[in-house]
């Protein structure tokens, strides 16, 4: 169970802040693209995805792309950025998200996952024995498969808002 509940819940990418990571030892993101960042449709990154990584290379905080996406779109994507870039990930196989922190020169345990799938970037976290933060999808594909996939999520993501309330009661 514990496998695919989030460590952290955002409203956005753009919710997770420098101070946050940092307050919570985290020295690099790892960051899924579509639907955490950007939108499938959207080829290369808006302006608040440039000023969301511009913010965290100015605090000191790394950042890489971890994809399950082709080569062919997370290299476009990146071709502004200049991050990093793993593509065809397999997530939530672990092979790149260690390939991005030995690109930016940091241990794993340093690192958290920020992603908007529970199957894949939580759990992929949850492999590695870091953080998993998940953000609401930007525009979540609406076929049969994708709707299976975020009805598997409901339950986890009670176990998350559960465990909210129960740790603000004890504050």
């Amino acid at each position: 169970m514990k496998t695919l509940v989030p460590d952290y819940v955002f409203p956005s990418f753009s919710a997770v802040t420098p101070q946050f990571l940092r307050e919570n030892g985290i020295k690099a993101l790892l960051s899924d693209v579509d639907n955490t960042l950007s939108p499938y449709e959207d080829a290369k990154p808006n302006e608040e995805v440039l000023r969301f990584i511009e913010e965290l290379h100015h605090s000191g905080i790394k950042i890489a792309l971890v994809s399950n996406n082709h080569s062919d779109r997370i290299t476009l994507y990146n071709s502004e950025l200049g991050l990093p870039a793993f593509f065809d990930a397999k997530k939530p196989s672990r092979k790149a998200y260690f390939g991005a922190a030995k690109a930016l020169s940091v241990d794993i345990n340093d690192c958290a996952v920020l992603g908007d799938q529970l199957l894949t970037d939580c759990w992929s976290a949850r492999r590695l024995g870091i953080k998993a933060i998940i953000v609401p999808p930007i525009r979540d594909k609406r076929d049969l498969f994708h709707r299976v996939k975020r009805l598997i999520e409901v339950p986890f993501m009670c176990a998350y808002r559960r465990k909210e309330r129960k740790n603000a009661k004890t504050k």
